[in-house]
């Protein structure tokens, strides 16, 4: 029997200076819809963000952030989406907006643990 599962996942990445399009990888978003696991995980190298900005809002990035895993995270946390599925909390999270924090392309993958793939993503390609 195959354990495995499809997952979708997506970069948050940090563009400090919309205008210039230079970007931090500073988090990574991971969904799976047979499983209805919704999660994300972030890691800001400040020094790398500064190196592109001097000047970059790095609370204010931090914040947004940990909103993100908030929102994934459900509950109260998750403010208005508390009573959305994985699903929709998602979807909302990696549709494009023009802020300083911005979701990535969707690639899909394979993962018997969704939640060890957050971790894996995390350091193959944030840290």
């Amino acid at each position: 029997m195959n354990d495995r599962h499809v997952f979708e996942y997506a970069l948050l990445r940090v563009v400090p200076r919309i205008e210039r399009g230079e970007c931090v990888n500073a988090g990574v978003l991971v969904y799976c819809r047979p499983l209805s696991f919704v999660a994300a995980r972030t890691h800001l190298d400040e020094a790398r963000l500064l190196a592109l900005d001097p000047a970059a809002d790095v609370p204010g990035v931090r914040a947004a952030l940990r909103a993100v895993e908030g929102v994934c995270a459900g509950g109260d946390a998750a403010g208005q989406a508390a009573g959305d599925d994985a699903g929709r909390r998602f979807r909302w999270l990696i549709a494009p907006r023009s802020t300083v924090v911005q979701p990535g392309p969707v690639h899909t993958g394979l993962t018997a643990d969704p939640a060890a793939e957050v971790e894996r993503l995390l350091d193959l390609l944030v840290r």
